[in-house]
């Protein structure tokens, strides 16, 4: 089982499924400062407050310098409709094929709940430097006030 990035590693150069079924090539990001925030499911509370927070400061991101892209399991489909009801600006990708990125990662992973395991995806938050390694990483993520974090680190990068 793989284990989350620590500070300094670099990523597996996958390609991700972009809403329109485009792909999303990790490489596309090289020189570019970048936070990559992995998340559950579409359409459930605490993913639905972390993608509007993120959307909230996608300006200020931008500002920084620092894409942003959204990532969970769903189907690109389902991150359309999840985008055009919340009105959703920050980017998602899918990473919804067995061996991805996430798997790759640790963050699809087993999980525990009421003595159920099953495997989901662990919310955590990768901030890339434009060096291409990881800066910070945060996981498991509490949503209140992350993105806000995650944008003050990202601009001290």
């Amino acid at each position: 089982m793989a284990k989350l990035p620590a500070v300094g590693d670099t990523l597996p150069d996958m390609v991700l499924t972009a809403p329109d079924g485009g792909e999303i090539p990790l490489a596309g990001f090289a020189g570019r400062k970048l936070v990559l925030f992995f998340y559950p499911k579409d359409d459930t509370p605490g993913c639905t407050i972390e993608n509007k927070d993120f959307s909230e400061l996608a300006g200020e991101f931008a500002k920084a310098g620092v894409v942003l892209l959204g990532i969970s399991k769903d189907p690109p489909k389902k991150h359309l409709r999840f985008i055009e009801k919340h009105g959703l600006v920050a980017p998602l990708a899918s990473d919804a094929e067995q061996g991805g990125l996430s798997d790759a990662l640790g963050i699809w992973t087993e999980k525990q709940n009421y003595g159920r395991t099953y495997m989901g995806m662990v919310r955590t938050t990768l901030l890339i430097g434009a060096d291409g390694r990881v800066a910070r990483v945060w996981s498991p993520v509490k949503v209140k006030g992350h993105a806000a974090a995650v944008l003050e680190a990202a601009k001290a990068l």
